[in-house]
Formats: C-alpha cells, sequence, structure tokens
C-alpha cells in the first residue's frame, strides 16, 4: 500500500473513531458520566497500572493527572484507529472488527465500574456501531475514495505500431508508452508520487470534506455532551443549600498567623485553590436529597443518616490541615481550610462499635476505599463527617454533598470524598484501595516543613531577604523550625501563631544576603520532640522525608 493509501485509510479510521467517542458522549448524559467510554477505561486504566506509573504522572502532572490520563488515552485510540482503517481497506472485516473489540472494551469497562447497570453500557454501543457505519461509508459506502490508491499503479501499454518481420519499429517511429492505469482505469500522470493522481478530484474532495464534517460533528458532540452532564450535575442543589450555624465555632485565626508575603501560601487554602488528589476521572455527582451514609460491619446497631439527618445535628467547625501521602519534600499537595461537620466519634457511639473494630472502611459512591484506625476517629481528635468548607457546602470536587476530614492521618486512609458507607471490620480483614498498591496500612502525617520564599528561580540583591515557608505536624503541632544557609549553622526561625496543632504554621528567618549561590535549607521539629529526618525517601510507601532544599542566586 503507498503511503498516500495509508494517509487516508488512516484518516477514515480517526475519523470512525472520534464519531464513536463523541457521540457516546451524548448519551451518557442519560447513563451518567462514568459510563462514557473514554473515562471508563480510564478507570480501569487507573486501577490497574503500577503504582509507580500512577505517581510518575503525579509527579509530571500534579493536579492534571486526570487530563493528562484522558488526553493519553485519546491519543492511543488514535493510532489504534488509524491502524484499524489501514486494515480497513484491505479488508474492511479487518476494521470493523477492530471497533468491535474497542467498544467490547468500553462496554466491559462501564459495566465493572462500582453501581454500573446494564444501562451503563449503551455509550460503548451506541459508539461503536456509529463507528463502524462511519467506517464502511468510507471503505465501501457513499463516502470511499474512487478508485482507493490501494497500490502504485499498474502501467498498462496500448499495442504498439507496426512492425516489421524482422522485429523492428515501423517507419512512423517509435510508439510512446502509454500513461499508467489505476484499477479503476482512470490514468495517472507518470510523476504523481504512490499514486495519487489515480483519484478522482471529485472524490477526493468528498473524501476529505466528509471527514472533516465528521471530525467537526464529533467534537461538538463531545464536548456538548460533556456540558450537559455537567448542566445536570449537583451545582444548582449545592447553591441552594444553606447549612446552620455551628454550635461549637472555630476560633478565630489568629493576629499574625497569616504573614501575607508574596509566594508565601495563605494560612487558609481558598476552595478553589485547594489541593485535589483522588482516582475519579469525572466528579461524582451526588444528590443530597437522595444521599444516604450507611454505618455498619462490626456494629451493635446498624444506622442510615441522610443529608437532613446531619444538618440537623449540631456540628462543629474545625481548621484542620490536610495533607496527600504524594506530596514531595518541598511539594504543594496540602492545604489549610475552616470544616463544618459532625463528629464521626459520636456517630460510631451510636453505631456500638465491636471492640476489635479497629479499622472503619470508607466508602466513596465511585467505589474507593480507604482504612482509618477506628481509635483515630474515637480519641477526641476533631475528626469530623464534613459538609461544609471555609463557610459554604462541599465544593462537589472536594467531596459534596459529605467528606471525611481527620487531623494527623494523610488523606489516602481518612479523607474519604463523596462517602456512602463507613464498615467497622479490622485491618486483618480487609485492605482498602491503596494498600494492594505498595502503600502503608496506617498512615500518620510526618514532620515536614517547606521554603516558599525565596524560590529557586528567584534572583535576589544582597541585603535583608526574608525566607519564610510552612511547616506542619498535624495533631502534634511544631515546636521549632530552623533554617542554614550552605551547611552553616542552624538558625531558628520565628513562628507564627496558629489556630491548633491540626493546622500549618507559617514561619520566617532574615537572612543577610551575599554575593554568589546559595543552598537554603529548612527542617521542623514537633511538638513531641521529634526532628524531622535528613534521610531522603520516596512517597511510597508512606510518605516523602527529607529537608526541603532551595539554591539562589544573589548579585
Amino acid at each position: 500500500m503507498s503511503t498516500t493509501s495509508r494517509r487516508y485509510a488512516a484518516l477514515a479510521g480517526i475519523t470512525a473513531a472520534a464519531v464513536a467517542i463523541g457521540i457516546a458522549e451524548p448519551v451518557a448524559v442519560l447513563t451518567g458520566p462514568r459510563s462514557a467510554p473514554l473515562v471508563a477505561v480510564g478507570g480501569v486504566v487507573v486501577d490497574a497500572v503500577p503504582e509507580s506509573l500512577k505517581q510518575l504522572a503525579i509527579d509530571l502532572f500534579g493536579t492534571a493527572d486526570k487530563i493528562a490520563l484522558l488526553v493519553g488515552t485519546g491519543l492511543l485510540l488514535g493510532g489504534f484507529a488509524a491502524l484499524f482503517g489501514v486494515l480497513a481497506v484491505r479488508r474492511l472485516a479487518f476494521g470493523l472488527a477492530g471497533i468491535a473489540a474497542f467498544g467490547a472494551i468500553g462496554v466491559a469497562a462501564a459495566l465493572t465500574r462500582s453501581g454500573a447497570d446494564a444501562a451503563d453500557a449503551l455509550p460503548s454501543l451506541v459508539g461503536a456501531g456509529l463507528g463502524a457505519l462511519v467506517l464502511w461509508l468510507f471503505i465501501a459506502g457513499p463516502f470511499e475514495l474512487d478508485p482507493w490508491p490501494w497500490s502504485p499503479p499498474t502501467p498498462i501499454v496500448p499495442p504498439a505500431g507496426p512492425v516489421s518481420p524482422a522485429g523492428s519499429v515501423s517507419p512512423a517511429g517509435p510508439v510512446p508508452s502509454a500513461a499508467p492505469v489505476a484499477p479503476g482505469g482512470q490514468s495517472v500522470a507518470a510523476n504523481e508520487p504512490d499514486g495519487a493522481a489515480g483519484v478522482d478530484p471529485e472524490s477526493r474532495r468528498r473524501f476529505l470534506t466528509s471527514s472533516g464534517v465528521l471530525l467537526g460533528t464529533a467534537v461538538a458532540a463531545g464536548l456538548g455532551g460533556r456540558w450537559l452532564a455537567g448542566r445536570r450535575g449537583v451545582s444548582a442543589a449545592r447553591d441552594a443549600i444553606r447549612l446552620p450555624a455551628p454550635v461549637a465555632p472555630a476560633a478565630a485565626v489568629p493576629a499574625g498567623a497569616d504573614l501575607s508575603l508574596a509566594q508565601l501560601a495563605p494560612y487558609v487554602t481558598s476552595n478553589l485553590g485547594f489541593y485535589r488528589i483522588d482516582t475519579a476521572l469525572v466528579v461524582p455527582q451526588v444528590d443530597p436529597d437522595s444521599w444516604r451514609l450507611r454505618i455498619h460491619g462490626r456494629v451493635g446497631t446498624e444506622r442510615t443518616y441522610t443529608y437532613a439527618d446531619l444538618l440537623a445535628r449540631p456540628l462543629v467547625e474545625r481548621y484542620v490541615t490536610l495533607a496527600c501521602v504524594s506530596n514531595e519534600v518541598g511539594g504543594d499537595l496540602i492545604g489549610n481550610a475552616r470544616w463544618l461537620g459532625v463528629p464521626l466519634r459520636e456517630l460510631l457511639d451510636e453505631v456500638e462499635p465491636d471492640a476489635d473494630a479497629d479499622q472503619v472502611v470508607g466508602r466513596s459512591v465511585d467505589g474507593w476505599t480507604c482504612g482509618t484506625p477506628t481509635a483515630a476517629l474515637r480519641d477526641g481528635r476533631d475528626a469530623l463527617l464534613a459538609v461544609g468548607m471555609n463557610g459554604e457546602p462541599l465544593p462537589v470536587e472536594h467531596g459534596f454533598p459529605v467528606r471525611m476530614v481527620v487531623p494527623g492521618l494523610y488523606g489516602y486512609v481518612s479523607a474519604c470524598k463523596w462517602v456512602t458507607e463507613l464498615e467497622l471490620t479490622r485491618f486483618a480483614d480487609f485492605d482498602a484501595y491503596w494498600v494492594p498498591r505498595g502503600w502503608s496500612v496506617q498512615g500518620p502525617i510526618k514532620t515536614q516543613s517547606r521554603i516558599d520564599t525565596p524560590r529557586g528561580r528567584n534572583r535576589l540583591t544582597t541585603g535583608p531577604v526574608t525566607i519564610a515557608g510552612v511547616a506542619w505536624a498535624q495533631h502534634r503541632g511544631i515546636r521549632q523550625v530552623e533554617v542554614r544557609v550552605d551547611d552553616g549553622e542552624w538558625q531558628q526561625a520565628e513562628l507564627a501563631p496558629a489556630v491548633s496543632v491540626d493546622t500549618w504554621v507559617q514561619w520566617s528567618w532574615r537572612w543577610d544576603a551575599t554575593p554568589g549561590e546559595h543552598r537554603l535549607q529548612v527542617r521542623a521539629t514537633d511538638a513531641t520532640g521529634e526532628t524531622q529526618t535528613e534521610r531522603t525517601q520516596d512517597v511510597v510507601p508512606d510518605g516523602a522525608t527529607g529537608w526541603h532544599t532551595v539554591t539562589v542566586t544573589v548579585r
């Protein structure tokens, strides 16, 4: 097959795949966005890929890792679609079989997701059917090239002029060779590459116009379907909620807790700026009116609560800093917010856990699980079943309508978003989502500190420079922060006040900068007297360690 043949065939395959994916999106508006084939398959990929690849994606793309996964999946699909198009030109059944296989993968992925039903297969089935139709239209139907440039044309030589008995050319002179003729009988200019001139220009225009129209339609359908899915979400229901005032408001942020320095993270993180790390490729849309929380397992009395039940209870408000176990030394997967909710201790007391129930498994609406030590939810810390964040209902992407917030534990073992179930069990009986993937069973937050200003890309001038950052050791608190320059003596930084031991604290130190390149380091000591270790450790299996180091240039 010529180069031109492959290009046209690949375009036909890509167009068919784009139609399949694009049309599936508006169908998924009816069955739920998680049933869209790209999202369903992406969810399976998230669950199946090795942990090292997941961490690499977080390292490379941060909180945009989900977008990167969907784009990468789409590009991979495009590559296979191009191959199917090339195969279809040789034999249509090959291309149709490829589309059918990908449709079956989409159906299987959608049906195996938590909470799926038979209707979730519909987007992949409809998409695959229309994709197959488009491929047929291009290969054998009205949109096909006429003729298809299967291969370089075979020259056809017309009968020669009169030949003398001895085989010499007639006096009329040599007869020029005829122009090459394509399989369909049309002549092809000898200097046209790859037989492209064998295609009727009108046929080529029809082919390219049709593919352009279908590609545009597929993109519009895909974007429109995703937009409609958002419109059918729960934002309107969230906006209509009026949270009751807490019976125990959060303590006021002390004066001076926020140093308000450029590049320094604010003491209270905005909802928009709060990090988001989870496995949901599309944000779950949970109607608060139909939401239920079931608490069961090793309990004396199983109970179920509605959203209205929670709002009718006495609510407390607390500042709590949350951190992701995937946060690298010096990373920004951490934030401090004001949470409103019901103490989990009270709910657990009502179900009377068995004495050996040492784990509470939180289950999200999408099936994700985390395992929290029961003791951490009943030892007096402000572990909440949260309904509010920074004075408003939880943002949808941060767990609306209800999520867990537990001070002192990394999110993968405590911060279940879109929670619908709490099961009392034992660590010996059940491993939550991340444990079989190489992470520790329990994840207490480690003492850490970070330099926010200056940063490595900054260019400083000689003289006084304020070095500042944040330090955290949730549920223990920070006793001391120290800074050193060029491996010199450790210098004690000044700590800003904080609301409680469950939040991070800002710190600052004044440095008389001298010309040259300098290496700045920071370390913190928590309230128990433990100083963070210099030993460098990766985030797996229970959080990164080491001293944050920044190199700056002073002129």
